[in-house]
């Protein structure tokens, strides 16, 4: 499916349809909630409904923790909110395992939320010459200094473009909730609606 969206987009760019200024990347992950929401568990404690979907625990708007049992969908956009590539994992996947397989190493830059944030990632990108935009976080009596919360405010902005296309795709194609039971087929589903 990766190489479908692939020749999509090079189709694109043959027919001068799909503009690349820049190859801004913007990455982030979210939640999908299973087809079966509260597990059926056998005398194992394993699920008996969906045992590829797993619990993620996410802080919610309001300050308290949310689990979610079910999927994670992982995309990379441009600046303009086509996709480039995505991922699908288990829900207990944390969002920057997936960063590399999303990125193509041609990018000029990448802009990521603070989950993205590591020294691992930061060498990655350095190695390949990749602008890191990536949002700070700050560390137990580790506050962020005022330059890095000027540059926090500077580049989260542009990740609206990414909140968008997953806002797009949970209200108008129904991906807000898997539709089937087990992994491959959500994630079947998830790179034909992408596509």
């Amino acid at each position: 499916m990766d190489k479908l969206l692939q020749e999509i987009n090079y189709q694109l760019i043959d027919q001068d349809l799909y503009i690349k200024s820049g190859g801004i990347s913007i990455v982030d992950a979210s939640v999908i909630e299973a087809k079966q929401c509260r597990p059926n568990k056998d005398k194992y404690k394993h699920s008996t409904q969906d045992p590829d979907a797993k619990w993620n625990v996410k802080a919610g708007s309001d300050g308290k923790s949310k689990s979610t049992y079910g999927y994670k969908a992982h995309i990379n956009v441009d600046e303009d909110g086509w996709i480039k590539s995505i991922g699908y994992t288990a829900g207990n996947v944390h969002d920057s395992n997936c960063f590399t397989e999303l990125l193509d190493g041609e990018e000029s830059s990448v802009y990521a939320n603070s989950a993205y944030s590591s020294k691992k990632h930061s060498e990655w990108l350095n190695d390949r010459n990749i602008d890191s935009r990536i949002i700070n976080r700050a560390y137990r009596n580790k506050p962020l200094t005022e330059n890095v919360k000027c540059f926090n405010r500077l580049h989260s902005g542009v990740r609206c473009t990414v909140e968008r296309v997953f806002g797009i795709l949970k209200l108008h194609y129904g991906m807000a909730k898997a539709r089937y039971l087990g992994l491959s087929r959500n994630r079947t589903r998830f790179e034909i609606s992408e596509t």
